[in-house]
């Protein structure tokens, strides 16, 4: 017994081990030694200038080494009613394994980078304020955050280089400590006396695309110019002897919470804020060791201005902040300059960001008085996603197996919650004969004989404010974890759960006082509610005749005979040979199932062969898939055929016979294996839909 337990606890020694060593690995990874050399990186100045001759992309501007950051992750072209969109991969939070990924602005995004490399270009917007504006919830803060990180971690690579500079062996020459770093960070070259720098970087761009060529401009700041000026006098305007004897330069590596090249201003309350946590403040202690406050040695230059040069400032709510500090906005973007208190104006190099909603950004139009501001500004858009399928992509990232790996999500059910937002936030068609779901829809890439990719273009453009109202996805988020934390559907929850969850919010919801918009909402919900009927049905239609070949060639048996309807021909019967007049029965059979009426059905086939011509023209082949109204007639002809083999309406009885409830859990496999149900989801859609059918053919027929 005791060898047996000795044995035991050897092996669990053993075992912990190993996972300790394991552990170890993972931690260790690369050689953190190294690592650690190359991002602490000293050097002298000579040192910096023949990297700089080799590699003159270390003296970027915050606007170039920001563009460069975004491309470092590449980019895919696509194309969208008829447009060349470019989907930026950086958007998609690489680093951070898509936690703060932005879906479904892919056109907004590309305005934002083209504006970025205008002023990497130094076309203009580099002394500008560029403002992202938008409703609450529409990822104007999560782009913020996205471009700090992605500027945090491309500094640390080998294409971010970057480099600033210490003041060493002062104390004999220089009243103050013996090393003292550049409080901003600024770039080495600023070092050199004006007219030298100017013949240098003239030599190092020659050749050079205007997109690589660099030109650091400005003055160092106080401190430097005061530990120079010093230096320039003991050796008696030998600058070069000044770089040569007291420079040491070091790799920078931006950091937000070391406060290195990346800073974040965030309005308070009036009483606790003032202009000195943009441009620093007096250190009172050392006033009493150097006796003026107008000493730059008695002077801490760290407010975010100065701490963000050579990356990006952050401006949350920007609109919010008091007057006085968008005052400094508007030297800090045109010149690139900021005023700390009793010293001339310091030159900056970085990229100013703010975001605002739209109750200020309203209140700055109509105020006469900050004209100077607006002409500073670039305002980009970012409105809510107006697509189905990227405002789903939010809700499975945040609600998935992984995450919530007790509780099953019936299919659809994240859908329903994401069709709902986006109706909220669309306006209201112009064509009386197009209603909102309809224009859904299309925005979702459903296309039919009526609008085509040029319509749907047209759709959005007639828009004013689409986008910029409506339901944010944080409300949804919010419902759906209630509804998780509640698990009404115990253990598995459902579209009408979500949709029920997010009625009963509305009426206490923050944002909407308005009764006549609640009410809409309201409308709203049950439009999508009828909706996803039919999409169960759909989901149930499809486990019962399970086969995609089917429909397939009912759908080409459908298009040959309306072909040779059209062109008045016959068509040849496979299994005789025979050429035959096209079957009116078969057609009419299934356009029947879309209420087309038989006075209509000329113009409907026409419209079918004409849309089929439209795309051969563009070389797309046809699918009826993407034709909403074809694809249901279709399914729903194939489920006619076969429904009768399996009685539905036998569910919502008591009595069910063992051959039907064989055929029925056939269906409910299906649903269970391809559809994505789990047994309790696929209990509740069959008997959902038997209560359908059993109210009787008026009601159960799909529209």
């Amino acid at each position: 017994m005791g060898s047996d337990m000795d044995n035991h606890n050897l092996a669990s020694t053993k075992k912990i081990r190993k996972t300790f060593d394991q552990a170890m690995s993972i931690l260790k990874g690369e050689e953190l030694g190294q690592k650690y050399e190359e991002l602490h990186w000293k050097g002298s100045f000579d040192d910096y200038l023949g990297m700089l001759t080799q590699q003159p992309a270390i003296a970027r501007s915050a606007f170039q080494r920001t563009y460069d950051m975004i491309c470092s992750w590449g980019h895919k072209t696509y194309e969208e009613s008829k447009k060349q969109i470019i989907h930026w991969n950086f958007f998609d939070d690489p680093l951070g394994g898509g936690k703060d990924a932005v879906f479904g602005l892919d056109v907004y995004l590309q305005k934002l980078v083209h504006t970025i490399q205008a002023g990497a270009y130094r076309y203009g917007p580099e002394k500008r304020v560029i403002l992202l504006h938008g409703p609450v919830g529409s990822s104007k803060s999560t782009i913020a955050r996205l471009l700090k990180k992605g500027l945090e971690h491309y500094s640390a690579t080998d294409d971010g280089l970057m480099y600033s500079f210490d003041w060493i062996k002062l104390k004999d020459i220089v009243d103050m400590e013996d090393e003292f770093s550049s409080p901003m960070n600024e770039d080495p070259v600023l070092l050199i006396p004006e007219p030298h720098r100017t013949s240098l970087l003239t030599w190092l761009n020659e050749g050079q695309t205007r997109k690589d060529q660099v030109w650091p401009k400005g003055d160092l700041c106080p401190p430097s110019r005061f530990i120079f000026q010093k230096l320039l006098d003991y050796y008696s305007g030998d600058w070069w002897q000044v770089l040569q004897n007291h420079v040491r330069i070091r790799r920078l590596v931006l950091s937000e919470k070391e406060r290195v090249g990346i800073g974040t201003f965030q309005p308070k309350d009036e009483k606790n804020q003032d202009s000195t946590e943009l441009s620093g403040d007096i250190n009172y202690r050392k006033i009493a060791v150097y006796g003026s406050d107008s000493d730059p040695r008695a002077f801490n230059f760290d407010g975010e201005f100065n701490i963000a040069n050579r990356g990006i400032i952050e401006f949350i709510e920007v609109l919010k902040l008091d007057t006085a500090f968008l005052y400094d906005l508007l030297t800090a973007s045109q010149e690139h300059k900021i005023k700390p208190k009793k010293f001339a104006q310091t030159d900056i190099d970085l990229l100013i960001l703010g975001h605002t909603n739209e109750p200020e950004f309203r209140k700055l139009q109509n105020n006469e008085f900050m004209e100077a501001l607006k002409d500073r500004t670039v305002k980009i858009d970012i409105p809510y996603i107006t697509k189905l399928s990227q405002e789903k992509r939010i809700y499975q990232k945040d609600f998935n197996q992984t995450t919530v790996p007790h509780i099953h999500i019936a299919p659809h059910t994240l859908e329903m919650a994401s069709m709902w937002a986006v109706l909220t936030r669309l306006e209201k068609p112009k064509k009386g004969n197009l209603s909102l779901l309809q224009k859904l829809k299309l925005y979702n890439g459903k296309t039919s004989q009526h609008y085509t990719e040029e319509n749907i273009k047209e759709l959005r453009k007639e828009t004013i404010r689409e986008g910029l109202d409506g339901i944010s996805p944080r409300y949804i988020q919010d419902k759906i974890s209630n509804a998780l934390i509640m698990d009404k559907g115990h253990g598995c929850i459902n579209p009408f759960i979500i949709l029920n969850e997010i009625e009963s919010g509305l009426k206490n919801h923050s944002l909407i006082n308005n009764e006549e918009t609640k009410k809409h909402y309201r409308e709203l919900l049950a439009d999508v509610k009828r909706e996803y009927e039919d999409i169960v049905k759909n989901d149930v239609q499809k486990a019962i005749s399970a086969d995609e070949s089917a429909i397939d060639k009912l759908c080409g048996n459908y298009v040959d005979n309306v072909k040779a309807y059209i062109q008045k021909e016959r068509i040849k019967n496979p299994y005789t040979a025979s050429y035959d007049e096209p079957d009116e029965r078969l057609m009419r059979a299934i356009e029947e199932k879309i209420d087309i009426p038989d006075v209509r059905k000329d113009d409907f086939r026409r419209e079918i062969m004409n849309y089929i011509g439209a795309l051969a023209l563009e070389g797309k082949p046809f699918d009826f898939r993407c034709n909403e109204r074809l694809h249901k007639a279709l399914e729903l002809k194939l489920f006619e055929d076969q429904k009768d083999t399996i009685k539905l309406t036998t569910l919502v009885s008591n009595v069910v016979d063992r051959d039907a409830q064989e055929k029925i859990d056939i269906v409910k496999n299906r649903l269970i294996k391809n559809y994505g149900y789990c047994e309790i989801c696929a209990n509740d859609a069959l008997s959902f839909v038997s209560s359908i059918f059993a109210r009787g053919p008026s009601l159960s027929k799909a529209s």
